[in-house]
C-alpha cells in the first residue's frame, strides 16, 4: 500500500469548505447530468457534501432539478414543498412511510430542501428548481395516484386503470405475493397506453406502475435480469425529466456509489448487471457526465440488522486490509476531493482493481470484511471521488417502525 502514497498525495486536495469543490464544479460546468453517489445510505458526511455541491450546481451552473433514488409519489410531495406549496420540506419528507425511510426522511436532506425552497422562493415558477424520484418500488402507492388524477382530470381513461387496479387488488400490497403468483402486466400495459404522452405526473406513475410490475416478477428468478430493469427505469425517468425540463436543462442525480459509478469499471459488469452512471455516459456521451463517489475509512451509519427491521445507529469497522479504503487512510488527508484526469497518464491507484466499500440499507458489521467490497478501477468507475476518513451517522426524522412486504425484493440493499 505504501507505493500508493506519492500517487494519492499527487492528487488529493483538502476538502475543509464548500471553496474547496471549486475544481470540481469546473470540471461539472459543462456537463448535462451530474451523479453524486454514497457508500452508505445512513452517513451525515456523505448527505451534506452532496447537498453542498449541489447547492454550488444550482447557483453557479444553473442546475434545474434533482433526481433521487427514491419513489417518485414521495419525492413530487416534497417537489411541492420547494415549489412553495402549503406543506413545507420537513413535513413532506416527514411522510416518507417505505422502509427504509431514513434515506431521505433525515435532518440532512431537510435542511437542503429547506435551502432549496428559499431559493426557489425568489425565482419564477419556470424557474424553480426540481427535486424528483428515479425509483421503482412504488407499485400501490403510484396506482393509488393514477386513479385519484383520472378521476378528477380525465375519468374517460378510468376503465383501464380500474381494471389494472383490481388485477392487483387481490395481493394486499404485498409484492412478495405478487412476484410469486400474479401477472397483472397487460392491464398495466393497456393503463400506460391510455395515459402516455397525458399529464406528466400521471404518465410517470404509469411507468413506475409499469416498472414496478415487471420488477417484482422478475426478482424472484434470480439472475441480473430485475437489477437491471431498476437502472433502466431510472435512466428513462431521468431522460423524461430532462426533456420536460427542456433542452438545455441539467440535472444533478443523488444515488448509491453502487448505481452511480460506471458498472463496467466493477464485477457488476461481469455479473451482467448495468448501472445509470454507465447507462448516462452512453445516452449523453461520457464527456457531457460526470460521476462522483464517495468512501469512508471507519465511523457510524443508519441502517437495519435485516430487511425491515428497526434503524439503528451502527459501527463502521476499520475497512478490510488492501482495500481502497485502507490506501487512503494511509496517504490522504482526513477529508480530501480527487478530480481525476481527463487525459494524459493516469497513476496506478485510478487503474489498478482494489476493493471498495459498498454498505446498504442492511448492513451486519460483524460480516463487513466478507460482504461489503466492490472490486473497482477507481478511475474508470467514476471522474472524481470525494473522501471522509471517520464519519458519523446521519439523523433520522422519525424512528417508527413502519410495516414492510419485501423481505426478497431488494436483496443488495442498495
Amino acid at each position: 500500500m505504501i507505493r500508493y502514497g506519492d500517487e494519492v498525495a499527487s492528487i488529493a486536495r483538502p476538502l475543509r469548505d464548500p471553496g474547496d469543490l471549486a475544481v470540481l464544479l469546473d470540471r461539472a460546468a459543462g456537463a448535462r447530468v451530474v451523479m453524486i453517489g454514497e457508500a452508505t445510505h445512513g452517513t451525515h458526511e456523505f448527505y451534506h457534501w452532496r447537498a453542498e455541491l449541489t447547492k454550488r450546481l444550482i447557483a453557479e451552473h444553473g442546475f434545474a432539478f434533482v433526481a433521487v433514488e427514491g419513489d417518485w409519489p414521495d419525492c413530487e410531495r416534497v417537489n411541492a414543498a420547494v415549489r412553495g406549496g402549503r406543506d413545507g420540506p420537513r413535513e413532506a419528507l416527514t411522510g416518507y412511510e417505505r422502509w427504509p425511510t431514513w434515506m431521505w426522511a433525515n435532518e440532512e436532506t431537510a435542511d437542503f430542501t429547506t435551502w432549496l425552497r428559499a431559493w426557489n422562493e425568489v425565482r419564477a415558477p419556470d424557474d424553480a428548481v426540481g427535486f424528483h424520484g428515479l425509483d421503482v418500488y412504488s407499485l400501490w402507492d403510484s396506482m393509488r395516484e393514477i386513479l385519484a388524477w383520472l378521476t378528477e382530470h380525465e375519468p374517460a381513461l378510468l376503465p383501464a386503470a380500474v381494471d389494472a387496479y383490481r388485477c392487483l387488488e387481490p395481493f394486499g400490497e404485498n409484492p412478495h405475493a405478487y412476484a410469486w403468483a400474479g401477472s397483472c402486466e397487460d392491464g398495466i400495459v393497456a393503463m400506460l397506453a391510455a395515459v402516455r404522452g397525458r399529464d406528466f405526473g400521471v404518465w410517470q406513475n404509469a411507468e413506475v406502475v409499469a416498472g414496478a410490475e415487471n420488477y417484482y416478477r422478475t426478482m424472484v428468478r434470480g439472475g441480473p435480469e430485475a437489477w437491471n430493469i431498476r437502472e433502466r427505469h431510472m435512466d428513462r425517468t431521468l431522460d423524461r425529466l430532462l426533456t420536460r425540463y427542456g433542452p438545455s436543462s441539467r440535472a444533478v442525480v443523488w444515488a448509491h456509489n453502487t448505481h452511480v459509478g460506471d458498472g463496467r469499471a466493477t464485477e457488476q459488469s461481469g455479473f451482467g448487471e448495468v448501472t445509470i452512471g454507465e447507462l448516462a455516459r452512453d445516452r449523453f456521451g461520457a464527456g457531457n457526465v460526470v460521476l462522483a463517489g464517495f468512501g469512508t475509512y471507519r465511523g457510524s451509519v443508519v441502517a437495519g440488522p435485516s430487511w425491515g427491521a428497526p434503524m439503528e445507529a451502527m459501527g463502521v469497522p476499520e475497512a478490510r486490509p488492501g482495500s481502497l479504503e485502507e490506501v487512503l487512510h494511509r496517504s490522504a488527508p482526513a477529508e480530501a476531493l480527487f478530480v481525476f484526469p481527463e487525459t494524459g497518464p493516469r497513476p496506478d491507484l485510478l487503474t489498478e482493481v482494489l476493493p471498495h466499500r459498498a454498505i446498504g440499507v442492511v448492513f451486519n458489521p460483524r460480516r463487513e470484511r466478507w460482504v461489503n467490497y466492490v472490486p473497482t478501477v477507481l478511475g474508470e468507475r467514476y471522474d472524481a471521488f470525494l473522501w471522509i476518513d471517520e464519519t458519523r451517522a446521519l439523523r433520522p426524522l422519525h424512528t417508527l417502525r413502519v410495516d414492510v412486504h419485501e423481505p426478497e425484493t431488494y436483496p443488495s440493499g442498495v
